[in-house]
């Protein structure tokens, strides 16, 4: 009997410290998961913006021209949605056409970018913001798109200039999130579950872009 009780007793106390430690490990556990949670919200508290610069841009190399507010989402990325994917697009128009329709409140896409035939980069939504333009709510939320001027069925379009400036802008995206180079984080808008386009296309070099973009990925920034 009394060894009985002395288990018994013994069973008690620790359960009373593991009751303890493990309550101390949970409040801090929801803690750290409040701080977090208050750390992506912050800026969505009526009155509050989150601290941005006008015509500022992520790519050293773009210049800023603003896509319609209707066109995107205002987000915290990659804080409130992890950024692991670059989706490639090809505009079926010009370049200007494009900037035209991504700020065309109406049009309800656009994309981070747009690289012209002669390499031009223009940025019109922050990374750090939603863009809809993979026709998927949740590869819309996990990447940056990046549109081509040019049409699918001519590969003329597709010039070594913007080959070679949508590689360094690839490059240093995936540097910035630390996404892999390969097929499977740098994909076409065709490969998007539930997408009805079929961009960049039969005549995009996915070989040489690819190449282009490790080699631009291990220069110096």
């Amino acid at each position: 009997m009394g060894q009985r009780k002395a288990s018994k007793d013994g069973d008690r106390k620790v359960g009373r410290r593991a009751l303890l430690i493990g309550g101390a490990a949970a409040a801090a556990g929801t803690a750290v998961l409040a701080r977090d949670e208050l750390a992506r919200l912050w800026w969505r508290t009526p009155g509050v913006e989150k601290p941005r610069k006008d015509g500022e841009v992520d790519f050293a190399g773009a210049r800023w021209v603003a896509a319609s507010e209707a066109n995107w989402r205002r987000a915290d990325r990659p804080d409130d949605f992890g950024i692991d994917m670059v989706i490639v697009h090809v505009t079926q128009g010009s370049f200007d056409s494009a900037v035209k329709a991504f700020q065309d409140p109406g049009h309800k896409a656009a994309t981070h970018y747009i690289v012209r035939q002669d390499g031009h980069v223009a940025q019109m939504i922050r990374e750090l913001d939603v863009a809809y333009h993979a026709g998927n709510r949740d590869y819309n939320e996990r990447s940056v798109g990046i549109e081509h001027e040019g049409f699918v069925d001519r590969p003329q379009d597709l010039t070594e200039e913007m080959y070679e400036a949508s590689a360094r802008l690839t490059a240093r995206i995936c540097a910035r999130y630390d996404i892999p180079v390969d097929r499977e984080h740098i994909i076409g808008h065709v490969e998007v579950p539930g997408t009805d386009h079929t961009d960049p296309g039969p005549h995009w070099d996915w070989d040489k872009y690819m190449r282009l973009v490790k080699r631009a990925r291990t220069a110096p920034a």
